[in-house]
């Protein structure tokens, strides 16, 4: 640059000392200072936009080389999100390929179906048993009718007497309550099995489709959740039978207990009977055969 620079102020200062030197042979033309500093300044700023320009261009193919680094590495990292995505894909096909062979209808509770009504009494008990509505009448209409009067004699019966049969009519009034409640229950959980199959039947098929939308992370999860809930919603219906059959447990214990309670009362008291009633007859008895011989 330094050698150019030279070169340009020679060829300058030539151009300007010419006309000096025609000047001195009678050429007629006189040699100016001020122009040729004008000539020399303006050929120093075309040298410095020369440099200018030089710059740019080297500034120009540094953002280009810079440009081509950062297109070659979106175009690395997009390459690796897409064999991710297909990795992600295939895993998600994978399992419906292994075992959508082996999927099998499922069987949910069926609705009771009415075969005879002989008495005209069983269709609200089948009614009440596929939907749980109207239990406690229905149920009553299949079973021998309660009394709400006391048997007789039950006042003037002993303490343990009217014990023992308070006992038995407790049982058969608590009877009737967790029947009626076990076919209430049992009745809605039929009823609501339609319902429960749709949403199982909905879950398989959103499980097993194609359709991108439902193979992201947040579909699968939402998936995940509601099998969750099918699952806690089944587990109440279990616990809600194993209630109704623990009181029906209970139930049962209750009239072995009050069986064996009876019997043990009754041994008790057998002496004293057999003493008071018993023995009088008998010594009754054999007086009157001693007399008769």
């Amino acid at each position: 640059m330094k050698k150019l620079t030279l070169t340009v102020l020679a060829v300058g200062f030539a151009a300007a000392l010419q006309p000096f030197a025609n000047a001195q042979f009678g050429s007629g033309i006189v040699f100016d200072p001020t122009q040729a500093g004008h000539a020399v300044t303006q050929i120093e700023h075309e040298e410095q936009s020369i440099a200018n320009e030089a710059r740019q261009i080297e500034q120009g193919q540094q953002i280009f080389t810079n440009t081509v680094k950062i297109a070659t590495t979106a175009l690395q990292a997009y390459n690796v999100a897409k064999q991710q995505y297909e990795l992600t894909h295939q895993m998600i096909l994978a399992p419906r390929m292994l075992y959508a062979r082996f999927l099998s209808p499922t069987s949910d509770l069926l609705l009771l179906q009415q075969i005879s009504n002989t008495y005209g009494n069983s269709m609200g008990w089948l009614n009440s048993a596929n939907t749980g509505k109207g239990a406690a009448s229905a149920y009553q209409q299949v079973s021998v009718p309660n009394t709400n009067n006391m048997i007789p004699g039950y006042g003037t019966a002993s303490m343990a007497g009217q014990l023992q049969i308070a006992a038995q009519g407790a049982t058969v009034d608590i009877t009737d309550s967790v029947m009626t409640n076990n076919l209430q229950v049992l009745g809605t959980i039929r009823a609501n099995q339609t319902a429960r199959q749709a949403d199982i039947a909905n879950l398989e098929t959103a499980t097993q489709t194609q359709d991108p939308s439902q193979q992201t992370i947040m579909a699968e999860l939402q998936r995940i959740n509601q099998a969750l809930l099918l699952q806690l919603r089944t587990l109440q219906d279990a616990n809600q039978i194993n209630a109704n059959l623990a009181l029906q447990q209970i139930v049962a214990q209750k009239q072995q207990q009050d069986a064996m309670k009876s019997a043990f009362r009754d041994s008790a008291g057998y002496e004293t009977y057999y003493n008071a009633n018993v023995t009088t007859t008998s010594s009754g008895a054999a007086n009157l055969l001693t007399q008769a011989y």
